[in-house]
């Protein structure tokens, strides 16, 4: 099966014919959660969708809220893995940290996130899933993006890219 949120909108729209192509990227641009939520395709629709694409969203292992506002996710990969994704609100918008990677291969030995080693790289979909799910979560909208949680970002560069398209 396919991952259905890692496909850039023209790439559904190639792959999908007709106007609920733009359906689907109106869906998973408001973040549902899979196929069933998108009432305005029929269900037999929806069950060929289910065959063919996948829609996978993160699942909140630990959520942690200091005192001025900063908010920390461990988001549940459908893997089994988890990465973390820190939330800040500023006067001047909320920015939000994200993972690129489970692990990391640097070495760097000032972080935490090294000592497993790299286990593997996240995917576009879950890149962009948690500016999306902090966004959902926590009610704000996001308007700055830093790469400086779990892994380094020049190391998974297509998927990163990828997911920057997809977020804007």
């Amino acid at each position: 099966m396919e991952d259905i949120v890692s496909m850039l909108p023209e790439e559904i729209y190639e792959a999908i014919p007709g106007f609920r192509s733009k359906q689907i990227v109106d869906w998973l641009g408001k973040g549902v959660s899979s196929f069933d939520e998108m009432t305005n395709l029929s269900k037999d629709y929806r069950e060929q969708l289910k065959a063919d694409y996948s829609i996978y969203r993160p699942k909140v292992a630990n959520k942690q809220v200091s005192k001025d506002g900063t908010i920390k996710y461990l988001w549940l990969l459908e893997d089994g893995n988890a990465v973390e994704t820190v939330l800040m609100k500023n006067n001047y918008g909320n920015t939000v940290c994200i993972s690129t990677q489970v692990g990391c291969r640097q070495g760097c030995a000032f972080c935490a996130s090294t000592i497993g080693g790299l286990v593997r790289c996240l995917t576009p979909s879950e890149i962009f899933n948690e500016v999306l799910c902090t966004s959902q979560d926590s009610g704000c909208r996001i308007s700055n993006i830093v790469l400086m949680g779990i892994g380094e970002p020049l190391d998974n560069f297509d998927a990163v890219m990828r997911a920057l398209h997809l977020i804007n």
